[in-house]
């Protein structure tokens, strides 16, 4: 979504802010359960996950989710909206949480043995959720959010 450089790193921004938020606070419940640190817990253990998040997804996911995408789906004027937003957000879905589960497991494990023996695991925990969280929640309201902020013109002829 975007025109502008700017505005296509703003979505990225939201988008990426609200996967991070839900996840994190998915993976500490599994992890921890519901107790009375767990906000205190969340906006300390948040951003370091955010900001792996921003640079996987800018400088590596994105540039691989999109393209790839595209070859699932190929855009032309007959193609639904739908099917191209699907097609892009499960390949960054699937591509940030190969990612992000390595980065968890290591968070949890150090680099150790036991990192690798538990990314599996992750990897499995994290797209269970991650999937349904991006298309059914996050990206209707960022998009939603979005276009508010950035009201899309229409050139009429």
């Amino acid at each position: 979504m975007g025109q502008t450089k700017l505005q296509k790193f703003i979505f990225t921004l939201m988008m990426c802010f609200c996967m991070v938020l839900g996840m994190t606070i998915y993976n500490m419940i599994l992890n921890e359960g519901f107790h009375s640190n767990l906000l205190n817990n969340l906006l300390k253990d948040f951003w370091l996950g955010f900001i792996v998040a921003l640079l996987l997804d800018v400088f590596i996911v994105g540039k691989l989710a999109k393209p790839l995408a595209f070859k699932i789906v190929k855009p032309n004027k007959e193609t639904k909206q739908i099917k191209i937003i699907i097609a892009i957000s499960s390949c960054m879905v699937v591509g940030m949480v190969l990612f992000m589960s390595m980065f968890g497991a290591i968070v949890s494990s150090g680099f150790t043995i036991a990192a690798l023996k538990l990314y599996p695991l992750c990897i499995l925990r994290n797209f269970i959720m991650a999937l349904p969280l991006n298309l059914l929640i996050v990206s209707p309201i960022v998009r939603f959010s979005f276009n508010k902020i950035f009201p899309v013109k229409l050139a009429y002829k």
